[in-house]
């Protein structure tokens, strides 16, 4: 059984029920820090980084298919509005994804955000193709991790998806989440059905997956042309199985 399915008798009726949280206090809300790394930074999205963000989002249509309510932008004036939107909001709550030539090149957020349960989802992972398959693409999740289990203190990050984004669910399984199932006809996105794939990671699990993102990011995992030694996706495989 997973950690999370542990038991014990009720101390009055003797059925099994969940062991006691510890701490059971809400965990902070998100916030406009700046969390940087050794191949870029994160830090609060804020509308100024559209016309950045739109040098590397125009004209690519394809990032944005599965995403349930954006995109693709026909102009510049479309995009920067819902940039501004995305900047505004509490939950979502954004940030941008900045490179070392500090260029705003992506962006994420952290959303369906439930303080009391310590329950937070990344999500609206947009990464423009200047991001995709590069280390900061990889670090940006570490960094997100990190934030949510080490300073606020969540017991549950999700990661959801179009259940078929086959990208989206190889990279969470990369990142070190666990599949959960997949709700059928969970929304109506852009007027089209869309199940839903869902992935978790538990505060129990993050210091082996921690482990497995600094072992990958080290510098001294990438040879003189820059390819991998170490696989993150199959560290994480590994480490999965071992804890099933």
């Amino acid at each position: 059984m997973p950690p999370d399915a542990s038991s014990e008798p009720h101390p009055q009726t003797g059925q099994p029920v969940g062991l006691p949280v510890e701490n059971i206090a809400p965990a902070p809300r998100p916030g406009p820090v700046t969390l940087k790394g050794n191949y870029g930074r994160l830090e609060k999205l804020r509308p100024d980084h559209a016309t950045e963000l739109w040098k590397v989002f125009a004209g690519q249509d394809q990032v944005w298919t599965y995403i349930g309510s954006d995109g693709p932008f026909a102009n510049f004036e479309e995009f920067s509005l819902a940039i501004a939107k995305r900047a505004a909001a509490d939950d979502p709550y954004a940030y941008a994804i900045i490179d070392l030539a500090d260029r705003a090149i992506g962006c994420v957020t952290l959303l369906r955000i439930v303080p009391e349960h310590r329950v937070i989802e990344v999500g609206y992972v947009i990464y423009s193709p200047a991001l995709q398959r590069t280390r900061l693409g990889t670090e940006t999740q570490y960094l997100l991790a990190r934030y949510v289990f080490e300073t606020l203190g969540y017991r549950r990050y999700e990661w959801k998806c179009d259940a078929l984004n086959a990208a989206s669910r190889r990279a969470a399984l990369r990142y070190g989440f666990v599949y959960e199932g997949t709700f059928r006809q969970y929304m109506i996105a852009k007027g089209r059905n869309r199940d839903n794939a869902w992935f978790s990671m538990l505060d129990s699990e993050w210091p082996s997956r921690k482990r497995n993102f600094e072992r990958w990011l080290d510098p001294d995992n990438f040879d003189r042309d820059g390819r991998q030694k170490l696989s993150l996706a199959e560290m994480n495989a590994t480490t999965t199985s071992r804890q099933s």
